[in-house]
């Protein structure tokens, strides 16, 4: 129970995936100029990371390493997770068009971004169990979701303030994710 909750934490907060490992940005910055469409980018990653860990564990494991094709892993994951964010445009499309519309462009980004083919791989990386697989994606897509979710908080205030013009825009979303980043690298030092 100890590993589980080490795991939760560290992937949370300790080795956040846009904030200390710097995976994911683009849409970080693309989603994260207000809280709806960060919050539903963050839950839609969260899904893909958890059953994208779900799934390329066994077939690492039970397909791969038995057949000796685990040189094959980073295809087999891209077409994992390409077929599991073209179920996800799919069920948004038809099911919540705000979202969809929302997303726009950042929906498919999912496919490529590199912080759902990281959780793949260092779960494999790691040696991670499948219980600690399941559990570090589904925690390391939690910290993706908290990273948005501060983010488009902190722009939300930006768009009101007085920042100067040279900073408005992404300038100064990047300039806050470095301060956010910053902070977040506090937490490596309480392990």
């Amino acid at each position: 129970m100890n590993e589980l909750i080490s795991i939760i934490i560290g992937a949370i907060f300790v080795n956040n995936f846009v904030l200390t490992r710097f995976l994911g940005i683009c849409p970080f910055i693309g989603v994260s100029r207000s809280s709806k469409p960060a919050i539903g980018m963050g839950l839609a990653v969260t899904a893909v990371m958890a059953l994208v860990s779900a799934i390329t564990w066994p077939v690492y494991h039970f397909f791969l390493l038995p057949y000796g094709l685990e040189y094959m892993y980073i295809v087999v994951f891209i077409l994992v997770i390409a077929s599991f964010v073209q179920l996800l445009e799919m069920f948004l499309k038809r099911y919540n068009q705000a979202l969809f519309k929302a997303f726009g462009i950042y929906l498919p980004l999912i496919t490529t971004n590199c912080a759902i083919m990281g959780v793949a791989l260092l779960n494999i990386s790691d040696d991670l169990s499948f219980v600690h697989s399941i559990t570090f994606g589904t925690s390391a897509g939690i910290g993706f979701l908290l990273a948005l979710f501060l983010m488009s908080g902190i722009r939300e205030k930006l768009e009101l303030g007085n920042v100067p013009r040279p900073f408005r825009g992404v300038a100064i979303a990047f300039i806050t994710a470095s301060m956010m980043s910053m902070a977040f690298l506090v937490f490596g030092s309480i392990q």
